[in-house]
């Protein structure tokens, strides 16, 4: 303990390397089917894997209870090397025990988030690594992100430095893992996606890693230049710029999902589909009252900017692609029309910072208001995994740069 205890200065406060975000993922209350049963959470690990995108000498991590109506006591938490991202068994000889200001378990307050002591633990860029949490017993309201597109396993009974989970329940959802930060170079920083469903990479195939941020992340690190860029997915399925469809709403959450993270330096929105989806999905409005929803994502487009930049953050907005024929919204003209004056005023001058034009790259010539088949998944209005690889391979480098 007094070994570690006198680390712990040495990697916080060296003047070369710096704490930059690897890895993060959007939290929100994880109910219904997304909850883990309460009944197999009392004593039991939960072990998760998670992609990086930037390597490091150290790690820490950040545990969240954002949503929990009463303190979270997690009896011990672990990291190691997955023998394969598909399985629970873990290099044995890996792992490592997280601590908390020195103990091994942690109690994180109603609402808050706890942060981790550092951990020497070398990770590679683009690796993979576990992260098993046991926990006393079930929280009340459970904190997580749904849509991880990566397994997870749960298993009473067991320890969390067990070097595998057999028989346990394998779910495609993440709890309580907020971010992964790693102690990287001097002048490495972290860019985040703060998107909907397209960022979160809905119809992606699980444990593959084939989100459009996934492909970006892969040609940063292939980039000499770039390869000190940290990329944090900050997405969450079916979410909103302004009210909370899923999640909460974009503006609502900025603070925790962008301002908090470690080491953030550029924005990149990716937020609106939903929001106007929503709003004709029941029946179109009168003109005036489209003038006045139009005018009120602009005006929460702004509050991002505004808040961003005092924060010395630089901002890449990303126009709304198109999603004519979607089934789940059946957007009507007006709703088209809608979706191009946001568009113009995303690309216009004077606002973002720079502009990720995907409406232009993602949009079938021959009929504008529509995805190009090749991109589209099928429904209209998520790309497949094909388009996700074109979303990922036209951004410029520079841009997402800070």
């Amino acid at each position: 303990m007094l070994f570690l205890l006198a680390s712990l200065p040495a990697l916080a406060q060296s003047a070369s390397q710096v704490w930059v975000g690897s890895w993060a993922s959007s939290q929100m209350i994880a109910d219904g089917n997304n909850a883990l049963p309460a009944e197999e959470m009392k004593d039991a690990t939960l072990r998760q894997i998670v992609h990086l995108s930037l390597g490091g000498a150290a790690i820490r991590l950040h545990l969240s209870n954002a949503f929990g109506k009463q303190p979270l006591h997690l009896t011990a938490v672990h990291v190691a090397l997955p023998k394969v991202n598909t399985s629970s068994a873990i290099d044995p000889a890996t792992d490592k025990a997280i601590t908390f200001n020195g103990q091994t378990d942690v109690v994180i307050a109603a609402g808050a988030e706890s942060v981790s002591d550092p951990l020497p633990f070398a990770v590679t860029p683009l690796s993979d690594l576990t992260v098993s949490i046991h926990y006393e017993q079930a929280p009340a309201v459970q904190t997580g992100h749904p849509g991880s597109r990566a397994t997870s396993f749960l298993a009473p009974q067991l320890p969390a430095d067990a070097p595998r989970l057999p028989n346990a329940r394998r779910v495609a959802h993440w709890y309580q893992l907020s971010a992964v930060d790693v102690l990287a170079p001097a002048g490495a920083s972290a860019v985040v996606f703060l998107g909907d469903s397209i960022t979160d990479g809905f119809g992606t195939t699980t444990d593959n890693n084939e989100r459009w941020t996934d492909v970006l992340a892969a040609r940063l690190q292939a980039d000499a230049a770039h390869r000190q860029i940290g990329v944090l997915n900050q997405g969450i399925g079916g979410n909103c710029l302004l009210r909370s469809c899923l999640g909460p709403a974009a503006l609502a959450r900025f603070d925790r999902d962008v301002l908090a993270q470690t080491g953030v330096k550029t924005l990149v929105l990716l937020e609106g589909v939903n929001d106007l989806g929503g709003f004709t999905m029941k029946s179109d409005p009168p003109a005036g009252e489209h003038a006045a929803f139009v005018k009120q994502l602009l005006d929460g487009y702004q509050q991002i900017l505004d808040r961003a930049h005092a924060k010395g953050l630089r901002v890449v907005g990303a126009t709304i692609m198109p999603y004519t024929d979607s089934g789940y919204y059946h957007p009507p003209a007006s709703n088209e029309a809608d979706r191009q004056t946001i568009n113009q005023w995303i690309r216009a001058a004077g606002h973002f910072d720079a502009v990720l034009d995907f409406d232009k790259l993602m949009r079938d010539p021959a009929r504008p208001d529509h995805l190009l088949p090749a991109c589209d998944s099928g429904d209209h209005l998520h790309p497949s995994v094909a388009g996700y690889k074109v979303m990922g391979e036209a951004v410029s480098l520079a841009v997402v740069a800070p």
